[in-house]
């Protein structure tokens, strides 16, 4: 089997020639890269190249049907070769690089140490003079305090003479005061006894005085609850009489229509012209009422512009203040009428319009159209019981 083997091998090479150069060619682009993996310098692809004009050369001594017969897994195989000749010459180029950049870090390293070193000493030295200067520091802090302990000592000794000398001055004269003091007290009290001795003399005078008028009071004021007793029981009985004589009737109401309520004596037509006039008469004292107050306010602000002489010659003085006082007379009686028309307006709603607020009697309807504010009769108001 060892001897059949190379005529095999030769019946290949004459049926394919450019087949059997291009494993050679593979095995040395494979062999080269692994023996300058270790130098500095990247792998070429001089190789690579070799083989490429060797299969050149080859596939221009075959023909066509030769060449078109190479198989695929040895066009693979040298695809892959070459990817991992690159491969290698990267990884021999990335690791070229990483010792240079720790050669140069390194380097850094070695710099950066021989600094800190350089500051470390720097340190030290300036520590050192900073601890001999905290040194002299405190040598001088430590004199300064002594000298202003010992000066302070010494104010405070003259402080304490100074002291002793102004508290025996303030004794001395405390001794006096309080002697004359005593003196002055016991003068005090000799006159206090004696005022107190009067005094009792006139609390007994004066308690006698009021024990004698406490009952000539009693007395008096005896006799006067008697009297007032007996008045107050007469004022009751009048007051008696009198409400029986003007005991008010009950009103009997009726329906009620826009506010206003109807009674027995007045109907809902009626009540309604009342109300009419009250509201005619309310304006009309209302504009009234304005009018002559705003005539007060003109003649003060004429008497305030000096349009008005006060002098002997003129009366416009004396004229202004009588038509003043008119006009606010005037107005303050119309004011006075409105508040009695909105009273009636009031007993309007309630049912309670056109009967005497003395009595409780019905007013005569003639006296209501002529006063539809009144609340009495004329009776009433002759006998002096009313105001209208």
């Amino acid at each position: 089997m060892a001897a059949k083997k190379p005529a095999k091998k030769k019946s290949a090479a004459k049926s394919k020639p450019a087949g059997a150069k291009k494993p050679a060619a593979k095995k040395a682009a494979a062999k080269k890269p692994a023996k300058k993996a270790g130098a500095k310098k990247p792998v070429t692809k001089k190789p690579v190249k070799k083989a490429a004009v060797k299969k050149a050369a080859a596939k221009k001594t075959t023909t066509k049907k030769t060449v078109s017969k190479v198989s695929p897994a040895a066009k693979n195989k040298a695809e892959a070769a070459k990817k991992k000749a690159a491969a290698t010459a990267a990884a021999a180029k990335k690791k070229a690089a990483a010792e240079a950049a720790a050669k140069k870090k390194a380097a850094a390293t070695a710099a950066a140490e021989k600094k800190k070193a350089a500051a470390v000493a720097a340190a030290a030295k300036k520590k050192a003079a900073a601890e001999k200067a905290a040194k002299a520091k405190a040598a001088a802090v430590e004199k300064k305090a002594k000298a202003k302990a010992a000066a302070e000592a010494k104010k405070a000794r003259e402080r304490e003479a100074a002291q002793l000398k102004k508290e025996r001055d303030a004794a001395k004269k405390k001794a006096a005061a309080e002697a004359a003091a005593a003196k002055k007290a016991a003068e005090a009290l000799a006159k206090q006894k004696a005022a107190e001795r009067e005094a009792a003399r006139l609390a007994k005078e004066a308690e006698k005085k009021a024990e004698a008028d406490r009952k000539a009071a009693e007395r008096e004021a005896a006799r006067l609850a008697k009297e007032a007793e007996k008045k107050a029981e007469a004022d009751r009985k009048a007051a008696e009489k009198r409400a029986k004589a003007l005991e008010k009737p009950p009103i009997v109401k009726g329906p009620s229509q826009d506010g206003i309520t109807s009674t027995r004596e007045f109907d809902l037509k009626f009540l309604f012209a009342q109300r009419d006039l009250l509201m005619a008469e309310r304006a009309k004292l209302v504009g009234q009422a304005t009018r002559l107050e705003d005539e007060a306010n003109s003649l003060i602000a004429d008497a305030e512009m000096g349009d008005v002489q006060f002098d002997d010659e003129g009366g416009e003085g004396d004229t202004m203040v009588v038509e003043r006082e008119r006009d606010l007379t005037l107005s303050a009686s119309a004011r006075q009428t409105v508040e009695e028309i909105d009273l009636a307006l009031e007993r309007l709603k309630l049912g309670e319009y056109g009967y005497s607020s003395q009595s409780g009697k019905p007013i005569p309807r003639e006296r209501l159209k002529a006063i539809p504010w009144t609340t009495e009769l004329v009776e009433e108001r002759v006998g002096g019981l009313g105001r209208r």
